[in-house]
């Protein structure tokens, strides 16, 4: 049975990583812009949240 590890190149896997990266740092900058619009709205943040949920499901439901 031939062995089929190692057939990734480094350059690849740099790649994988470097991409693996970027999407970190964007999820990092999404999490701290909902962070600070959670700040602003207070209270209101709930409702909104709740307001978001109950469209997707209408609109899942093709009740929208």
């Amino acid at each position: 049975m031939p062995d089929s590890r190692g057939e990734l190149e480094v350059e690849t896997l740099l790649k994988i990583v470097l991409a693996l990266v970027a999407v970190l740092l964007v999820l990092e900058i999404v999490g701290q812009l909902f962070s600070t619009i959670a700040g602003l709205l207070g209270p209101f943040f709930l409702v909104l949240q709740l307001a978001i949920a109950v469209l997707i499901v209408l609109w899942l439901l093709d009740r929208l």
